[in-house]
């Protein structure tokens, strides 16, 4: 996407931005924070959710049959499917919407994109130098190490710092398609579930009640999911290696020892870790955005999370950027992807936050053992933020169990009696976050990451017919029998 196309985007979020903010009303809004909907998601229609469908049909098909286009027009289709969904819910429901939309790019896409960002800065200025090949064994050790670290530092965090040494010692294998996939299931997703810092869902769990530690009651369903995983891995990557009939490259015969170059962003990612938490521990008060309230620990975090990627861009050498062919391309096009698709999936999850009252109701009311809360919540994770699918299946579990009783109450009698239900529901959000490309942020951050780095990568479908299918929905079925019966 060249400087005019750029310009041209950014110039129809800004008008969409204004458009909405100018029909946004505080008082129409649902109450603090908004984004509740004000009972908008009890009166939506199910088809309103069609252009989301659209969008994500976009992104599956068009790089297939119109890749040219795809490639130059992308920010343009996600603008096309933004409008397309807002200018008639404007319309039909005047301030109330504009407002859902105006607050999900103010309190959601903006602290999203920084967070992104600055992992993504910090972690491009840390470079593995060194002598790797990536046999099958040393690959798994590389999956598994960044498997563990996903549940300390996030999986975005853990993804963006293990994917270039990953790729380049791979750089010499012919098939390195399938090792990405794989990357995106171990190290982006399932990694994450050990502890609140590990994925979204968890630690808005931890801010309803659910302590710090017992995310580790977890450590059992993710040994067995990251077994099965980590060992298919292991075999196709061995057979693939035999297939190949690789030899070592010439440089092998002069091993460099492996150093890491840019170690002071490890203090920034410390930074960008301790922010994150700290946003979710203050109590610091509120400020209103033109009727958006945000709380002043999160903007203390957004602004930190600035700081640490300046820091990271003016003390990093720029020949380690280089060297780890660091380029803003692929923080380019997720953030405009992401635009879109955070904009288009807003009558998704209000339809899904009304619960019972909404056109989702069958989802809702369908959902009553285990097995279904981690499947529901999983499937939908798939396709939908995880986050707020998290919260809506945590709260009718509350809602079901604990009725009228005061979340304060209810969170730890929810725990004591019934922790196979906040099980289900913390592993589906977190595990099948890796059956699309966008069921979690970094996977199309990987995604595009290897592409840039010339690694071919399955389309949206073929990511998940030839991999998520087969590898994950399998293993989830085995998870399901031995742990959510």
């Amino acid at each position: 996407m060249h400087r005019g196309e750029r310009l041209t985007f950014i110039f129809s979020l800004i008008s969409l931005s204004l458009c909405l903010a100018g029909t946004a009303s505080p008082a129409l809004a649902s109450g603090p924070g908004g984004g509740d909907g004000g009972g908008l998601g009890e009166r939506l229609p199910i088809y309103s959710g069609l252009p989301f469908v659209g969008m994500l049909l976009s992104i599956a098909l068009m790089p297939l049959f119109m890749p040219r286009f795809w490639h130059h027009h992308f920010g343009k289709v996600a603008v096309f499917w933004s409008l397309l969904t807002a200018i008639p819910m404007v319309a039909a429901y005047g301030g109330t919407a504009g407002f859902e939309f105006y607050h999900v790019m103010i309190a959601d896409y903006v602290p999203f994109m920084i967070l992104l960002w600055a992992l993504f800065t910090v972690s491009g200025g840390i470079l593995l130098r060194g002598t790797l090949r990536g046999t099958p064994a040393v690959n798994s050790f590389m999956l598994l190490i960044g498997t563990v670290l996903a549940s300390w530092m996030g999986t975005t965090g853990a993804a963006m710092l293990m994917i270039r040494p990953f790729l380049r010692a791979n750089n010499y294998r012919r098939n390195r398609s399938f090792m990405v996939v794989f990357f995106i299931f171990l190290v982006a997703n399932i990694g994450g579930c050990l502890t609140p810092l590990g994925d979204p869902p968890l630690f808005l769990g931890f801010l309803h009640g659910v302590p710090f530690t017992w995310t580790f009651n977890l450590l059992p369903e993710m040994l067995v999911v990251v077994a099965i995983v980590l060992g298919m891995y292991f075999l196709l990557d061995f057979y693939m290696y035999k297939k190949e009939g690789v030899t070592p490259p010439v440089e092998e015969d002069a091993k460099e020892p492996l150093r890491l170059d840019g170690s002071l962003n490890f203090l920034f990612l410390a930074g960008i870790v301790g922010a994150v938490l700290m946003s979710g521990l203050a109590d610091w008060g509120s400020v209103d955005i033109f009727g958006a309230h945000c709380t002043v620990a999160d903007m203390v975090r957004d602004g930190i999370l600035v700081l640490m990627g300046i820091l990271s861009l003016l003390t990093t050498a720029t020949n380690v950027r280089e060297d780890n062919d660091f380029t803003w391309a692929p923080i380019l096009e997720v953030g405009y992807l992401f635009a879109g698709i955070f904009i288009s999936m807003v009558p998704c999850l209000l339809v899904l936050k009304a619960g019972s009252k909404g056109a989702a109701d069958f989802v809702i009311e369908a959902v009553r053992e285990p097995a279904h809360f981690f499947w529901a919540s999983g499937i939908l994770s798939s396709f939908l933020d995880n986050a707020p699918t998290y919260l809506t299946f945590f709260s009718t579990a509350l809602g079901r169990f604990y009725p009228g009783m005061p979340e304060s109450v209810a969170v730890p009698r929810f725990i004591a009696e019934n922790a196979i239900y906040l099980k289900a529901i913390s592993c589906g959000a977190v595990f099948m976050g890796a059956n699309t490309y966008i069921g979690n942020a970094p996977n199309f951050m990987v995604r595009s990451i290897a592409e840039e780095a010339g690694t071919p990568m399955p389309s949206f479908f073929g990511y998940m017919f030839k991999y998520s299918i087969p590898v994950l929905c399998t293993t989830f079925v085995l998870v399901t029998l031995i742990f959510f019966q």
